[in-house]
């Protein structure tokens, strides 16, 4: 399986055929599933996307911040960069599994120099559960709408994905079950890297969105979504959390 990566930098602009992912046809997001989500972006002008979790705590994959560089947090509503006083990646994460696509501890906690504008409304942790095939969970984020592309970048969007496959503690892949994988569809795309997987239709994070692939399993997006759930890192969360100063919404 060829997965892409989905960080990316604003610099980068390359030609392709267009994506359906949280790209072409899919809505902005609004209401609850947009107030959670920030971009987060470095000197170099890579844009992952994160979730507040408190005013001054963001949860994104750790592969997006790995770098010894200063990150910021940008809630699109105002625009304004606030500094990431400190990063904490799961202490199981390794690069080198990620890179070889194998499934890891591909999550981060981001705390804030100064807390989130008030516009900002923090998720909770859904219920620690195991997804089941054919159920349908919600991804967030500001990546392209085209990929291989910076087109749509910095939008939110959102886009209603179904679990396929055997969905595990380690792994869940989501698919456009209108699409299923034969023809670009929905799903996450470059910039989309870190954001959440919301359980149904609430603020509620069950995982967080990892990598893709196009149909076919070639390198792109609008074929799978990888999901890292949250299940195993639940308790890590929310005891990181309590020792970086924040506490969690029960």
């Amino acid at each position: 399986m060829r997965r892409m990566r989905i960080v990316i930098a604003l610099t980068a602009l390359l030609f392709c055929t267009p994506a359906l992912a949280i790209t072409g046809s899919a809505p902005p997001a609004t209401g609850w599933a947009a107030r959670p989500i920030v971009m987060i972006v470095d000197p170099r002008g890579d844009v992952c996307t994160g979730t507040a979790l408190t005013a001054d705590l963001v949860l994104t994959a750790a592969h997006c911040v790995t770098r010894k560089i200063a990150y910021e947090v940008k809630p699109y509503q105002t625009g304004q960069a606030i500094k990431v006083a400190s990063v904490t990646l799961h202490p199981r994460f390794s690069m080198t599994a990620y890179a070889a696509a194998r499934a890891t501890a591909d999550v981060a906690l981001l705390k804030l120099a100064a807390p989130l504008p008030d516009i900002v409304a923090p998720a909770t942790l859904a219920e620690a559960r195991r997804v089941a095939a054919g159920e349908t969970l919600t991804i967030a984020g500001f990546g392209v709408t085209r990929a291989f592309t910076d087109v749509g970048l910095g939008v939110p969007r959102m886009a209603k994905l179904t679990v396929t496959g055997n969905p595990g503690s380690l792994q869940i892949r989501l698919h456009d079950a209108a699409t299923r994988e034969q023809r670009i569809g929905l799903g996450a795309c470059t910039g989309d890297s870190g954001g959440p997987a919301f359980d149904g239709d609430a603020a509620a994070v069950i995982g967080v969105v990892s990598w893709s692939t196009a149909p076919g399993n070639d390198e792109g997006c609008g074929g799978l979504t990888g999901i890292t759930p949250l299940l195993g890192y639940r308790t890590w969360i929310v005891e990181t959390a309590r020792k970086l100063g924040s506490t969690l919404a029960p």
